[in-house]
């Protein structure tokens, strides 16, 4: 089930939500944080992303700061069950404009093995206890979770077309635009067709596994799970016209001064098919040639690229995903460890600088493979997808009290 709910929301009277809301807890350094602060103090992130400075014990710290900005008016509870629509509008790699719509709600938890809620890829190891300390100590759901609606026709409930409650763009030229859904007519079409339909977790899988993991200490604490029974969700109908699916790149370490590009190209099934200079790289521009090639982009020391075509026939037991037959063949070259970044600039400056022996760009996840993935019940490669851009935290928080 998808609902409305009461949120919290900033008193928009007295914040701008450029100056209160923040990027996910997750991609943010020290300084982004302390940054964020400056801008405000009453920054979500103060909340979202608690830090030893706020003492010993900075879970229950956080809990008092949500409950403390409750009563000093800085954030109000809707008088009524509200959904939010939301909207992000940017540029992708190629600089073309791209916009995603979604409505924020409360997404009744179910574990995987049920078929209500599907998660789309594997996950890398990464400690839980934060997120759920957290919610101990806040008793609310602070981030939504990113979830992709089979549901076709979603997007046309979503009542767009009037003055957005609230609009801004944040540090990196992203429009973000939302409305308020207080129509029962619709809050009904919105929920019922989300409901008709499983969903596939696009971004926080670990956040979805700490819900339920919280819900079921509630349970067994007090009987029913209550308002923990559901998490916040940002659902967005799995679409073409609706997800900007970027490719998140390999950093390769531990072949020493073996040619990667000619050792994968060794391999049966693959070749080299072309070059792509440093400034083809850096800009962006190779994963065009990579589209038209149907190849993966070895990146070296230089800043430049060599294309290598990997068969999809040489790798049968594999999806036909280059995250897959990268990790495939590389595993045939010999042993070797990965790290992930996304941006092909990003993943050119780690080869260059050394701090990568190499980077192995890919091409983007369509959304129909992401689709078909969802109704066969597999799961793709750890970090397959980097879904643009990235919901701002502080829009609304769920209490879960």
């Amino acid at each position: 089930a998808f609902s409305p709910f009461r949120s919290l929301r900033y008193d928009p009277a007295r914040f701008a939500p450029e100056d209160v809301t923040a990027p996910p807890y997750d991609v943010l350094s020290a300084d982004d944080r302390r940054a964020l602060v400056a801008k405000n103090p009453h920054n979500a992130v103060l909340i979202d992303l608690p830090t030893d400075d706020d003492g010993p014990d900075r879970y229950a710290e956080a809990g008092h700061r949500l409950r403390a900005w409750t009563a000093e008016g800085v954030l109000a509870l809707d008088g009524a069950p509200e959904l939010t629509a939301y909207r992000m509008t940017t540029t992708d790699d190629l600089g073309n404009p791209v916009a995603t719509l979604g409505v924020l709600g409360a997404l009744t938890l179910s574990r995987p093995d049920e078929g209500e809620i599907l998660p789309h890829e594997h996950t890398t190891p990464k400690a839980k206890s934060d997120r759920l300390d957290l919610l101990r100590g806040t008793r609310a759901n602070l981030s939504a979770i990113w979830g992709l609606s089979l549901a076709h026709g979603l997007s046309a409930l979503l009542d767009v077309d009037r003055p957005p409650f609230q609009a801004w763009t944040d540090e990196d030229g992203t429009l973000h635009e939302t409305w308020r859904i207080t129509d029962p007519g619709q809050l009904a079409a919105i929920s019922e067709s989300i409901a008709s339909q499983p969903l596939v977790i696009a971004d926080g899988h670990h956040r979805y596994e700490t819900s339920l993991a919280y819900r079921d200490e509630r349970r067994a604490a007090d009987g029913t799970g209550g308002a923990a029974d559901a998490t916040l969700c940002y659902v967005v109908e799995l679409s073409d016209e609706q997800l900007t699916v970027r490719p998140i790149h390999r950093l390769v370490h531990g072949f020493g001064d073996l040619d990667l590009a000619e050792a994968m190209a060794s391999l049966p099934g693959s070749s080299i098919v072309g070059t792509a200079t440093a400034d083809e790289v850096g800009d962006g521009r190779v994963l065009l040639q990579m589209r038209d090639h149907g190849a993966v982009a070895v990146v070296g020391r230089d800043g430049s690229a060599v294309l290598v075509a990997l068969d999809p026939a040489a790798y049968p037991e594999v999806d036909d995903l280059d995250s897959a037959r990268l990790a495939a063949a590389l595993d045939r070259v010999g042993p070797h460890e990965l790290a992930y970044q996304h941006g092909t600039d990003r993943a050119q400056a780690a080869a260059t600088s050394g701090s990568a022996d190499w980077a192995v760009l890919i091409r983007p996840v369509t959304v129909a493979a992401i689709e078909a993935n969802a109704h066969s019940g597999k799961r793709m490669p750890p970090k397959s997808t980097f879904f643009y851009p990235k919901p701002r935290t502080g829009i609304v928080f769920r209490s879960i009290d």
